[in-house]
This record gives structure tokens, C-alpha cells and sequence, in this order.
């Protein structure tokens, strides 16, 4: 397939990670500041400790890692009519063919052939 729909792909995947431990370690840092764990004294070497640091480092990586993302959609989006929809919709929206062929009010086999001339475009370019 085409490094930049994996490198998309690849990157939504980290993106929902990266969202999922922001979320997780800020709750920790709230039971050591609001909750539960707040009677007990934090040493400089302990994990929550450094949960600040940690979410700073997670919120800079998942900053960068959106960045990417955007711009792999401007590029997604410079393709045009008929293409564009149908690259949009199987990889980014993450639909099969059938689902996007329904969505545009095309038939299945129009679109399974475009996406077919798609990809030896987008293999032709990449060599």
C-alpha cells in the first residue's frame, strides 16, 4: 500500500494511545493531588512525582503527532472529485468500498475500479 495511508493509519492508532495515557496518567496526578492519595508524601524518585513531567512529555508528543495527522489530510485533500472521496472515506474514515460507493450513489464495481486506477496512480507516482 501507499507509506502515507500507513503512515495515516499508523498514526491514528499512537494518536488514540497517546489520548488514552494523557487521560490515564492525568487522573493519577488527581488522586495524588485531589483524592485518595494525597495523605501520602511523594519521594523525588517515585513514578508520581514525575506524573507531571510525564504528562508534559505525552501532551508535546500527541501536539507533534496531530500535526502530522492535519497534514497528511491537506494532502489526502488535494486530490480531487471522485478520487478524493474515495481515498477519504476508505482510509481515512475507515469505510469499505461498498460503504463508500452507497455514501456517493455510485455503484460497487465504479468504485472498486476507480480505487483500482487510484492505486496504480499512486504506485506509479511513488516510484
Amino acid at each position: 500500500m501507499y507509506e502515507w495511508l500507513k503512515d495515516y493509519q499508523r498514526l491514528e492508532d499512537e494518536i488514540t494511545y497517546l489520548e488514552h495515557n494523557l487521560i490515564r496518567s492525568q487522573n493519577e496526578l488527581k488522586r495524588w493531588v485531589h483524592g485518595d492519595l494525597e495523605k501520602y508524601k511523594l519521594t523525588a524518585e517515585s513514578d508520581g512525582a514525575r506524573l507531571e513531567e510525564r504528562i508534559e512529555v505525552i501532551e508535546y508528543e500527541l501536539a507533534h503527532k496531530m500535526n502530522d495527522l492535519y497534514d497528511l489530510k491537506k494532502m489526502i485533500l488535494k486530490f480531487k472529485g471522485i478520487e478524493q472521496k474515495i481515498i477519504y472515506g476508505k482510509y481515512v474514515e475507515d469505510k469499505t468500498l461498498e460503504q463508500v460507493a452507497e455514501d456517493l450513489d455510485y455503484s460497487a464495481q465504479y468504485i472498486y475500479a476507480k480505487h483500482a486506477q487510484i492505486k496504480r496512480l499512486l504506485s506509479f507516482n511513488a516510484i
